[in-house]
């Protein structure tokens, strides 16, 4: 999908992406973060909490019955300041059909964004 590239989403945590069904990939370097960060052995929280991707070319996040990610407690992130990079580029580096009728992310004009220290120049 192209990224607009006059505007910055600024999240505002509705958390309407944690609840979107899919893959939450993730990096080995983020699986240790993130199982130290919840005080786990690696293998523990592989055990726990991952699952194949549905592409079969590593780990995803496992979802919860009603396909919200299993770190999202009501609307609070377990793992926030852990969370993958797949998490943090939402909407700016990547985005799904349709995903400005359910995202309450704030546009923002890129000038502004920068100004702000909310974008680096690339």
């Amino acid at each position: 999908m192209e990224m607009d590239q006059d505007t910055w989403y600024q999240c505002d945590r509705c958390t309407a992406c944690c609840k979107w069904p899919g893959d939450v990939r993730l990096e080995d370097n983020e699986i240790k973060n993130i199982a130290a960060f919840m005080k786990m052995e690696t293998q523990a929280f592989i055990d726990q909490f991952t699952r194949l991707r549905t592409n079969r070319s590593g780990l995803s996040l496992i979802e919860k019955d009603n396909h919200e990610c299993i770190m999202l407690d009501g609307d609070v992130c377990l793992i926030n300041s852990v969370k993958p990079e797949q998490c943090r580029g939402f909407p700016n580096k990547w985005n799904f059909p349709g995903w400005r009728q359910v995202c309450e992310a704030k546009a923002i004009p890129m000038a502004q964004a920068k100004t702000m220290g909310l974008v680096q120049d690339s």
